[in-house]
């Protein structure tokens, strides 16, 4: 299998771990009885780690859909090379980071390994992206 697609594979896993690690937390604080309810009652704030947890699933859920375009893009195009698979390992190493590091509210870190998940991101793109330009031209 192509390392691409193993990543796209842990990116799902990664996804399921926002969802449920959010709502463990969020449930911890506010009680089972109330996961289990209707939850139309008035709550107190949300702790500030459910609240980072929430933006962090939320900054996930913005990005996946790119990483899948660029590996379907990739299985489409067959332009796999040693970078894309690179770019691939780039952005879920960044994106495994990114939660315990947004969780523990680690300002300067947490944007950089953001920046390097999407650099793997552009990595995974950049070959369909140059081999389109030239798609350009013979039109």
């Amino acid at each position: 299998m192509r390392i691409e697609y193993a990543v796209l594979a842990w990116g799902c896993v990664l996804a399921l771990i926002h969802i449920f690690g959010t709502a463990q937390v969020r449930t911890r604080q506010y009680g089972a009885k109330w996961n289990m309810g209707a939850r139309d009652e008035a709550l107190p704030p949300a702790w500030p780690v459910v609240g980072r947890l929430e933006r962090a699933q939320s900054n996930f859920f913005e990005t996946f859909p790119l990483v899948i375009a660029a590996v379907a893009l990739l299985g489409i195009t067959q332009l796999y090379s040693m970078y894309t698979a690179i770019g691939a390992l780039l952005w879920l190493g960044g994106r495994v980071l990114y939660l315990p590091i947004y969780a523990a509210g680690i300002p300067v870190i947490r944007t950089l390994v953001f920046l390097a998940s999407l650099t793997g991101i552009v990595m995974m793109l950049w070959p369909v992206l140059s081999a389109g330009i030239g798609t350009f031209g013979a039109l």
